[in-house]
């Protein structure tokens, strides 16, 4: 896409990210830059896909197109072909949220910020996406309802939508920052579970409302025991993925960043267990979880304790 053109102000995107996460809204700005920037840029592609692959007005005939245009956009990005599939979303919306559907039309600014990235952190998140994407795009070939059949595949479903982010963040994290080379292998190999522990996380909470729009990710005949074990498993090692980069002197605010989901995680993980599908943290308990985060890195404490 050709420079300093169509370029996404900083401002604007931090809105579009308030807009559409509420927990990256809050763990985002405390990352260093340029690592903030980037991880901003990468979180607003990942969600356009997201919104694409969670579609509920195209039938998945419509989806597979779209998800296929968007990667062609992606890898080769010009302000005219982005500002036109931008606008076919807008005429023919996937969905219905307002918000999703304002980061669809600011597609081309997106994709212009992205252009702006450094070369390596440029590639690395235009690398990931299109694994998410690809992997994304075999599941919405299934036939609806897309119905998982075994925690096998459910951990599949999470890989291809938060592992590979997890990858991605990881490398963005090693990326200018010779320090953390010595952690890098334990940092990969623990990348992935990171990333799907916190996206069980949300499968278990919004179980009720997936089902609905004609998603069901929980198996049939599974004890939700078992699923709700493996989450804590999963959580367990996004802790220690935490730890390994605090204990290595990662940045105050790469530690928080990735502190803050896996603890606001833990919190929301118990309260579903005992309140249901639906249940959700109060404003209270997120200022809760913040405060006491920013209260244990001022001490040196673990960002996340063992539990």
């Amino acid at each position: 896409m050709e420079q300093g053109t169509g370029q996404c102000e900083t401002a604007r995107l931090e809105e579009l990210l308030v807009k559409t996460s509420r927990t990256f809204a809050l763990s985002i700005p405390q990352l260093p830059e340029p690592t903030r920037f980037e991880v901003t840029v990468a979180y607003l592609l990942f969600r356009v896909a997201d919104t694409l692959e969670d579609a509920t007005r195209w039938d998945s005939e419509r989806q597979l197109a779209e998800l296929h245009r968007f990667a062609a956009v992606l890898q080769q990005p010009t302000r005219d072909a982005a500002r036109r599939l931008a606008q076919q979303w807008v005429d023919d919306p996937p969905l219905d949220n307002p918000d999703y559907l304002e980061l669809l039309s600011e597609l081309a600014a997106v994709l212009a910020a992205h252009e702006q990235l450094d070369s390596e952190a440029r590639e690395l998140v235009r690398k990931h996406t299109l694994r998410t994407v690809d992997r994304m795009a075999s599941f919405v070939r299934r036939a609806r309802p897309l119905q998982l059949l075994d925690l096998r595949e459910l951990q599949d479903y999470c890989y291809a939508v938060a592992g590979i982010v997890g990858e991605m963040l990881t490398e963005l994290f090693l990326l200018g920052r010779p320090a953390l080379a010595a952690i890098a292998p334990e940092l990969r190999d623990g990348a992935a579970r990171f990333g799907e522990a916190l996206q069980l996380v949300n499968i278990l909470k919004d179980a009720a409302t997936d089902a609905v729009e004609g998603r069901r990710y929980l198996p049939d005949g599974v004890d939700r025991a078992e699923v709700f074990g493996l989450a804590r498993g999963d959580l367990d090692g996004a802790g220690q993925y935490v730890r390994t980069l605090q204990q290595a002197g990662a940045p105050r605010g790469v530690v928080a960043f990735t502190a803050l989901p896996v603890l606001l995680a833990w919190r929301t993980l118990k309260c579903v267990e005992h309140r249901g599908p639906g249940a959700k943290l109060t404003r209270s308990d997120v200022s809760e979880i913040v405060r006491g985060l920013d209260s244990a890195l001022d001490k040196g404490l673990p960002a996340v304790p063992l539990v």
